[in-house]
């Protein structure tokens, strides 16, 4: 995906086993994170971040969806232990995370870390990829929904 691109059309299932299409997106701003596995050291710390500045998001308007390529039911637990105000994304195919163009590192053995900020008209103002520097994902996104530029 490319700055200026509309969010791809597509449905998945939520951590509490319902549909949920991308349509839904639409009217608010979106930050769409994509990472790796759930329970891993990475993941958990970054959708730790991501609750822990949830406030902030919630006061830019803005929703927060996490996906990766975890089962419903192990999304259901990890949002469940790690108490997460925002809803998680089963793309077990791997379909979305390439519709958006989100790339594996390590030669493609782990699945990419990649953030995605949308506007109210559903269109990429500002995407952030990387694998170690989890609370830059957080910040970006809080930076970019509040008007200003990244670093």
């Amino acid at each position: 995906m490319n700055i200026g691109d509309k969010i791809p059309d597509f449905t998945l299932l939520t951590d509490e086993g319902k549909t949920f299409n991308s349509s839904e997106l639409l009217g608010k701003p979106a930050v769409v994170y994509f990472y790796p596995k759930d329970e891993t050291k990475g993941c958990t710390a970054q959708a730790c971040a991501f609750r822990d500045s949830f406030e902030d998001f919630t006061e830019a308007g803005a929703r927060v969806v996490g996906i990766s390529s975890d089962d419903v039911q192990s999304h259901a637990n990890f949002k469940k232990h790690h108490r997460l105000p925002f809803t998680l994304l089963a793309d077990t195919e791997k379909k979305v995370r390439n519709k958006f163009g989100v790339k594996g590192n390590l030669l493609g053995l782990i699945p990419g870390r990649e953030t995605f900020i949308f506007n109210e008209e559903s269109v990429l103002v500002h995407k952030f990829e990387s694998q170690v520097n989890i609370d830059k994902h957080i910040s970006e996104s809080l930076k970019i929904l509040k008007g200003g530029k990244p670093k």
